[in-house]
Order: structure tokens, then sequence, then C-alpha cells
């Protein structure tokens, strides 16, 4: 007979999922506090951590702070720097030899579109004569400029710009391993899984391990990766592919040194369009991370290995490459029985907006607040969370795939398909054709846990140059003099940064130095 009520869980699998999903579990749970739950994670000594995921959202702050973790520690043990949006380059159209251009998706701008005054009516009507991303945002241009989000004496997790982190993954995952068992009373089993035992109910019972036997527990949470041993294997549940609609397989990946240590740090994740896919490039304290997600059916290896190292320039000659192959879909369900997959176990999608750990953090966030502690519950919170995070997947598909079908290049195949009818969902074909008649508007967003939100699909939509026709309701946007001074105090905050905010790298060799102040 099964035990009503669950105490135990055990997290398989470490990585950033593992380890940032068990300090949520523990801090908000009481892990270790008597009558409460214990959390174990059993990570493998023997497979390593694919270390790519090097970008975050603003959430990170709060997560990292509500976990007890301090900020200054973690950047300097991570190697971490401030991220402030993303630059998208000679995505709108195919340059021309010599030229690029590019546009900014920052992370905030200065008036919520949905809550304050939507600008983009008005920028259409040429109230304003900069590129959207510049004049609505004052972080755009912070970013072009190369300063920071903050200042020395800014308090940490406190911001004046809106930011998240860059860090080296690797070193995230070990750092979040010594906290959470040194300060989160997480338990800690180095062993494989060789066997998952379910129960009489179709569950899992308990883990079989090389070097620790058998564990038992009454919840697990699947953090294996692609394997997905226990949600995949041993559950059965299905994979759903979205290869038909994001088409980038493969990623290389190399890690490019700084040529000087006083070489200015980018405060924004840089993507490039190519001929068959996009290269990232991030930049740490100690180095850049620099890869090129690719369609192996429009590119061979070869040629995309030549696409990155020209990319890189002279420096790549030296540096060693490294392939990942990407299986982009997602589970048929998120959660069965008493088990849940959270990060790539659960799902994966190409790393453009760096949404991975973000939905790792929402996975483990959402677990934690609803965490049924009687098996009667059970079946009532698995279906809300598989609605919620299909959700949440089939709108991060759509957003990512707004960035390849609303681009004016034709000059490769890979390009020709990614604009073709089949290969955008409907649902985004439907707000593309509202769009062109309408700018995008807060009834366009109707769902609490929609990851990318209004003001993040204008800068998208404006920066790529998509065409909205507004004359048939002009008198709709007549309240051109408030948006003259909105964009007027928007140019004047932006003059008042520029004085104030110091340059990315002062800023965190200050930080690795001094640490921040604390509240």
């Amino acid at each position: 007979m099964l035990k009503p009520t669950i105490d135990d869980i055990v997290i398989v699998g470490g990585g950033t999922a593992g380890w940032l999903t068990a300090a949520i579990l523990a801090k908000k749970l009481n892990a270790g506090a008597t009558g409460s739950v214990t959390v174990t994670v059993i990570e493998s000594p023997d497979i390593p951590i694919i270390g790519v995921g090097e970008g975050t959202w603003p959430t990170m702050r709060t997560t990292l702070q509500s976990v007890g973790v301090d900020e200054g520690e973690f950047m300097r043990e991570c190697d971490a720097t401030f991220k402030q949006g993303a630059e998208f380059v000679n995505w709108q159209h195919t340059p021309a030899p010599g030229e690029s251009h590019s546009y900014f998706h920052p992370l905030s701008a200065v008036f919520h579109s949905s809550y304050d005054f939507n600008l983009a009516p008005y920028w259409l009507q040429g109230t304003s004569e900069l590129p959207y991303d510049l004049a609505v945002a004052s972080q755009s241009r912070i970013c072009q400029l190369g300063l920071a989000p903050k200042k020395i004496t800014t308090a940490a997790y406190t911001a004046i710009q809106n930011y998240a982190y860059h860090f080296n993954a690797v070193k995230f995952a070990a750092f979040m391993k010594k906290h959470c068992i040194e300060k989160l009373s997480v338990r800690f089993i180095a062993a494989n899984v060789l066997h998952v035992r379910q129960d009489v109910s179709g569950g899992i019972a308990a883990v079989q391990t090389d070097s620790c036997g058998e564990v038992s527990a009454d919840f697990f949470v699947d953090c294996t990766g692609s394997k997905a041993l226990l949600l995949g294997e041993a559950l059965g549940v299905g994979w759903h592919s979205i290869n038909n609609v994001i088409l980038n397989d493969t990623a290389l990946a190399v890690q490019v040194p700084y040529p000087t240590p006083d070489w200015p740090i980018a405060t924004h994740t840089i993507a490039t369009a190519h001929e068959a896919g996009w290269t990232w490039d991030i930049g740490l304290h100690n180095r850049r991370g620099v890869g090129y997600v690719y369609s192996s059916a429009h590119s061979s290896d070869e040629r995309a290995e030549q696409v990155l190292r020209n990319h890189v320039g002279p420096q790549a000659e030296k540096l060693d490459v490294r392939k990942i192959k990407l299986n982009l879909g997602y589970r048929q369900q998120f959660w069965r029985h008493n088990c849940v997959a959270v990060g790539m176990s659960a799902a994966f999608v190409e790393p453009l907006e760096a949404s991975a750990i973000f939905l790792i953090e929402a996975a483990a966030n959402m677990l934690a607040d609803q965490f049924p502690r009687s098996r009667a519950a059970l079946g009532f919170v698995e279906k809300k969370f598989n609605d919620t995070f299909r959700l949440r997947w089939d709108k991060s598909i759509d957003f990512i795939k707004l960035h390849y079908c609303i681009t004016q290049r034709r000059d490769s195949e890979y390009w020709i398909d990614n604009c073709a009818d089949k290969s955008i969902p409907l649902s985004l074909q439907q707000r593309l054709a509202h769009w062109r008649l309408h700018p995008p508007g807060k009834y366009d967003f109707d769902y609490a846990f929609e990851p990318f939100v209004l003001d993040s699909y204008l800068f998208v939509l404006y920066g790529m140059k998509f065409d909205t026709d507004i004359r048939h309701n002009l008198s709709s946007y007549a309240d051109i003099g408030r948006a003259r001074a909105l964009f007027a105090e928007i140019d004047r905050t932006t003059a008042i940064l520029q004085q104030q905010l110091p340059s990315h790298r002062e800023l965190i060799e200050k930080v690795y130095q001094y640490g921040m102040p604390v509240l």
C-alpha cells in the first residue's frame, strides 16, 4: 500500500536544472525542518554537463536572492557578467558586402506597453525618428555604449536598468551544488541510476544505483537531460518534435579568450544571422562564449565550422570547437504520476532568446508553490502543471519562430524554408495577419504564463521592420502630444544614464574586488 503523504523528494540529475530545482524546492518547502520534506539529488559522477546555457532572464536575480545567494560571490565564482538584452545582427535582410545592421531586444522599455502607454502606434506614425528599439528603451542605447546596468553603490540584486546574467554554466552548477548542500540541507548522492522500479499505481517507487543501492522516495524530479531516464524511458512519456518549425538541430561552441585583460565586455548577447543559422556571442569576465546554431539539412558540419571560425576571426585558428546535437521539442506530458521533468528532459527549444534556464526556474517554482503533500492531490496538480507548461512551450516556440519568419532574407534555402507557411504555426500566422492592420496590444496577451510579453514582440516586430498599416483607425491613436512628451522623457532619461553609469568592464572588476552592498 502506498504511503498517503509525500515527504521525500529525489531529483535525478544535477547540472543547472537539478541544482537550481533543488535550491528552490529546499528553500520553499523548508527542507531539513522537523515535519517538512527531504530533498535529495542523485548526480552521476561520470556524465559531463553540457555547459553552454550561459544566458538568463531577470527572474534569476529573484531566484538567487530568494535562496540566499550572495550576488557578488555568485558572480566571482561563476565568471558572471551583467546581461541587459540581446542584439540581433543582420536578421532583417541580407547584408551587402561590408554592410551590417542590427536592432536590440532589451530587457525593459521605459514605459510598459500593456500598463503604461503603448508608444508603438505613435512610432509607426513617425512621432519619433529613431529606430523603434532606441526610441522606446534607454537600455538599447546603454548597450550600444557598453555601459553597465547599475553602479557599484547600487545594492545587490537591485537595478538602475533591468538586468540578468551571463555566466559559466559548469561553474554555476558547481556553485549551486555547494550552496544547496551547505546551506539548504539538500542531501547528495554521487551515483549512476541503473534501473527504475515502479509502484502499483504506475508511478516510481525507487531508483537502483550503482554505488548506493536502491533509493526510494515519494516524489521524483527527472533532470537527466535528453535521456529522460524517469519520465521518458521508465514512464514511457513520448516526445513531440518541433523540427518542422524550428529548423536548427546542431550547435558548434568555442571559448574565445579576450585579447587583453581590460578588453570591453558586451553587456548583451549578440546574435548574428548567417546563411544556415546564427551565432551567439556572450561576454563573460575572462572570455567570450561563441557558438553557431544551424540546420544540418542546409549546411554541412565542415561549412558550419568555417562560418563559426570566420565569425570569430584569426583567434579561432588555435581554438577547439565542440559539436552539440539539438533535439528540439517537448514531452507529451511534463508530469505523470509522481514524476515531473525539468530542464532538457522536459523540453528544449534552441537558445535564441535564452529561455531554457528561465523555464527551469518557472517549473521549479510552480512545483514548489503547488507541491502536493498528499497523494490524493497528485492528479489535480499534475493537470495544472501540464496545461501551464504546454502553453509556455507553445508560446515560446511561436516567439522564437517569429524572428525567422518575418525576415526579408532570401539568400539561401534555409531562410526560404523558414519563411514558408508550412513551417509557421497557425497560431503565429493568425497573429501576424492581425498585426498587419493592428499594432500588437494588451488584448493579444491574455495568459498570465506567457513567457514573452507584449514589449518583447514589439521589439522584434519593429526591429525587423514589420509593416503594420494603421491608416484605417488613426483616430484611435490621437494622443500625439502625450506620445511626443514620453519620447522626449526617454531621451532625457537616456542622457542622464549615459553620464552616470560606468562601463560594463569597470563595474564587473569592482564587483569582483569589493562585492555589492546589501540592503
